[in-house]
């Protein structure tokens, strides 16, 4: 049982759901946004979404089992503690069950089209981990728009199915704010999926992948990584200026959990070299992506203020 929630990364699964319960409960029913599911129709969309997210890191495991014996063997999981073929059926099932629940909310919503979301979402996932993954750049950002998709996804089946003309001003205003933390959410993951390029560039060059280090080399790939950065850094100042510069609380949090982290970020980037060097940076993303997801639970004390 272990190794199957190791399989499907259940920390990340825990934050998705935060994430979209945060949206849902502190987000847009706080405001009085009109929306369309209930408690248990945005149950199903995050079991959906969870289905979906651990059906790619099977998926992604499956086809990295060579390099990942070279670039993490203490943490192989497939061929080693659950047999590839039980990770392939158990990648089917989650699919089975996201398409479906797909599939029953698009006609609750009367959108049947909406069900498209959840077939194209998983064959792009299983195209990343097949090859898109080994074209430079190229996968990196379309594994970040997935994840910054995730952030939206409550604007497609729980705000825009509800708007009206008499609602529009505040619908759209809740959308905005969502799509500035999905563009955040993708910087930052795509600074980690770079990151962790550089951290496994020794079994993806045994495996025959060309990431950005294997082709211009450690040196060159932290530059770019250090100008990607610069992106949400500028971001973030601009936010916190214009927006959260009255609220004492939130400028604190910002700075503290956010911006500074960031800053180091910054700074370790340009002179990075080992493995260690890489695994630190990426875990530092991580952290900052989850707190600055969360912080969508304050955003109240924002328009409030």
């Amino acid at each position: 049982m272990i190794a199957y929630l190791k399989l499907i990364r259940w920390p990340n699964l825990i934050f998705i759901a935060l994430t979209l319960i945060l949206i849902k409960f502190s987000f847009f029913e706080e405001f009085g946004a009109a929306i369309t599911l209930n408690s248990f129709g945005y149950a199903l969309l995050i079991l959906a979404t969870l289905c979906i997210a651990a059906s790619g890191y099977i998926i992604n495991d499956i086809y990295d089992v060579q390099a990942d014996k070279i670039n993490k063997p203490e943490k192989l999981i497939i061929g080693n503690k659950i047999s590839e073929q039980k990770a392939n059926n158990l990648f089917i099932i989650l699919n089975i069950i996201a398409v479906g629940i797909g599939f029953y909310l698009a006609n609750l919503l009367g959108k049947p089209g909406f069900v498209a979301i959840f077939i194209f979402s998983s064959a792009l996932l299983y195209l990343y981990a097949s090859y898109l993954k080994q074209i430079p750049v190229l996968g990196n950002v379309l594994i970040s728009l997935l994840v910054a998709f995730v952030v939206l996804l409550p604007s497609v089946f729980d705000l825009f199915p509800a708007i009206n003309i008499q609602n529009k001003q505040i619908q759209s205003l809740l959308f905005s704010i969502l799509l500035d933390y999905a563009i955040f959410a993708f910087l930052i993951n795509l600074l980690r999926e770079m990151v962790k390029d550089q951290e496994d560039v020794k079994g993806d060059y045994n495996s025959g992948i060309q990431t950005l280090p294997i082709i211009l080399g450690h040196s060159r790939t932290n530059k770019i990584i250090f100008a990607i950065g610069i992106l949400p850094v500028a971001a973030i100042v601009y936010y916190t200026y214009n927006y959260l510069f009255e609220n004492t609380f939130l400028v604190i949090y910002t700075l503290v959990f956010i911006l500074a982290p960031l800053l180091y970020f910054q700074v370790r980037i340009w002179e990075a070299k080992k493995k260690k060097n890489y695994s630190l940076l990426s875990l530092l993303l991580k952290i900052i992506l989850f707190f600055g997801l969360i912080s969508i639970g304050f955003y109240q004390f924002i328009l409030t203020a």
